[in-house]
C-alpha cells in the first residue's frame, strides 16, 4: 500500500495522541456541574454554565474556520491547546457561593470554550487531509476513538480526583492532560497551506447551501442530545444515590468505540446517508431510557445505546460534509459542522436546565431523546444524492 492509500500514518498516530489527551482534559469537566451543585448551583445554573462554554464555540466558529483555512490546522490547533493548558487554573480563583462569581465564572466558561472550538475544529481538518478520500469515514471514525477514550477517561479520573482531593486537585488535574496534548502534537508538519489563487468562500455562503444546511441541522440535533449527557447524567445519577455514575461515560465510550472498530468502513461502503437515520434512532432512545433510570443497569445500558449512536453519527456527518469538497474550504465546511453541534450544545444546556427545573430530569430526557428523533425527518428528506454533491 501506498504512502497516499495509508491511514494510520505517524501525523495520524501523533495527533490521535494529543487529541486524547486534550479531550480527556475537556471530558473531566463532564463533572464540573458537582461543582456548581458543590457551591450551591440549581439546574438552571448548571444549563446556563455549560451551556456558555458551547455558547462561545458557536460565536467565535466563522472567525475560527477562517483562521484555520488561512495560517493553517496545526498552528491553530497549538493556540487551542494552549488555552485549553491555561484556562483550569481559572477556576481555582472561585471560592465561596456561585452568586458571589456568577458572572467571573460565565466569562472564564466563555474562553475555556474558544480553546476547545479551536482544538475541534483544526484537528478534524487536519485528519481530512491526510486521510485518502477514499477511507474518509474510516480515517475519521478511527480517528474519533481517541476522543471518544478521552471522553470516558477524563470524567473516570475526575470523579476519581475529587472524590479523594477536591476540586483544587481536579482543575490542576484538567490542566496537566491538555498540557500533555500541547506538546505531543509539537513537533507536527503543517497538513495544508493556503493557495494564493484559492477560490473565496465564506463560512456563511457555504451554510446557506441545501445540502449543507441539512447536514448543519442534523449536527444542531445531535448536539442537543449530546447537552443531556454531557451536563445532566452526573447530578441526575447523584440524585438517584449512584455511587459510580462515571460508568455512564465508560459505557458510553466503550460502545461508541467497538462501534468505530466493527464498522469503520461501513458507511464508506454503502453510503453515509443510510446509516445516519439509525444512529439518530439508537441516540434518542438512549435517551429517552434514562427516565426509568433506577441503578447501574439502565444507567450502563443508556451509555451503551448513546454510545453506538455517537460512534456512527459524529464521523457520518462529518464524512458527508467535506466528502468531494475543496481543501481550501474545508476549516470551514468543518467549521460549520462543529458550530453546529455547539448550537446545539448551547442551546441544549439552556433549555434543557429549564425544562430540569420545572418538571425534572425525566422531563428534561424525554425532551433531548425526542429532539434527536425529530432528526429522522430531515435525515430523510433533506441528504438526498448528497454523498456525490461536490463544491
Amino acid at each position: 500500500m501506498s504512502e497516499h492509500e495509508r491511514v494510520y500514518t505517524r501525523p495520524f498516530v501523533l495527533m490521535g495522541l494529543a487529541n486524547l489527551f486534550t479531550v480527556s482534559s475537556f471530558g473531566s469537566f463532564y463533572l464540573f456541574p458537582l461543582f456548581l451543585t458543590h457551591r450551591g448551583g440549581s439546574k438552571a445554573d448548571i444549563g446556563i454554565m455549560m451551556g456558555a462554554f458551547a455558547l462561545s464555540a458557536v460565536l467565535c466558529r466563522p472567525w475560527i474556520s477562517e483562521m484555520i483555512d488561512r495560517i493553517g490546522r496545526k498552528r491553530s490547533y497549538t493556540f487551542g491547546c494552549c488555552i485549553m493548558t491555561a484556562l483550569p487554573f481559572s477556576y481555582l480563583l472561585f471560592q465561596g457561593q456561585i452568586h458571589e462569581f456568577y458572572f467571573s465564572l460565565i466569562l472564564v466558561r466563555l474562553i475555556h470554550g474558544v480553546g476547545l472550538a479551536i482544538c475541534f475544529t483544526a484537528v478534524f481538518t487536519y485528519i481530512a487531509d491526510i486521510v485518502p478520500g477514499a477511507r474518509l469515514n474510516e480515517g475519521i471514525g478511527m480517528f474519533g476513538v481517541t476522543g471518544l477514550a478521552g471522553l470516558a477517561i477524563g470524567p473516570v479520573i475526575a470523579e476519581a480526583i475529587i472524590n479523594h482531593f477536591g476540586f483544587t486537585a481536579f482543575f490542576v488535574s484538567a490542566s496537566l492532560l491538555a498540557a500533555f496534548g500541547l506538546l505531543i502534537q509539537l513537533p507536527l508538519p503543517e497538513s495544508h497551506s493556503r493557495s494564493s489563487n484559492a477560490a473565496p468562500a465564506s463560512f456563511f455562503s457555504l451554510l446557506r447551501q441545501s445540502k449543507i444546511l441539512a447536514v448543519a441541522s442534523l449536527a444542531f440535533l445531535f448536539g442537543f442530545g449530546l447537552a443531556a449527557s454531557g451536563g445532566f447524567v452526573s447530578p441526575y445519577g447523584k440524585e438517584q444515590h449512584i455511587a459510580f455514575v462515571s460508568i455512564y461515560y465508560l459505557g458510553y465510550s466503550f460502545s461508541a468505540v467497538t462501534t468505530r472498530l466493527a464498522g469503520g468502513k461501513l458507511a464508506d461502503r454503502v453510503g453515509e446517508r443510510r446509516v445516519i437515520p439509525y444512529a439518530l434512532a439508537i441516540t434518542g432512545l438512549g435517551l429517552i431510557m434514562l427516565l426509568f433510570l433506577g441503578g447501574i443497569p439502565i444507567l450502563v445500558l443508556s451509555g451503551i445505546m448513546t454510545g453506538c449512536g455517537h460512534g456512527l453519527l459524529f464521523p457520518c456527518l462529518n464524512s458527508l460534509m467535506i466528502r468531494g469538497r475543496a481543501i481550501h474550504i474545508r476549516g470551514k465546511l468543518t467549521g460549520v459542522f462543529t458550530g453546529a453541534l455547539d448550537a446545539g450544545s448551547f442551546l441544549g444546556s439552556v433549555i434543557l436546565g429549564y425544562i430540569g427545573e420545572e418538571i425534572g430530569y425525566s422531563g428534561l430526557f424525554l425532551a433531548a431523546g425526542l429532539a434527536v428523533l425529530g432528526g429522522l425527518v430531515i435525515s430523510w428528506r433533506g441528504l438526498q444524492g448528497m454523498e456525490h454533491q461536490e463544491i
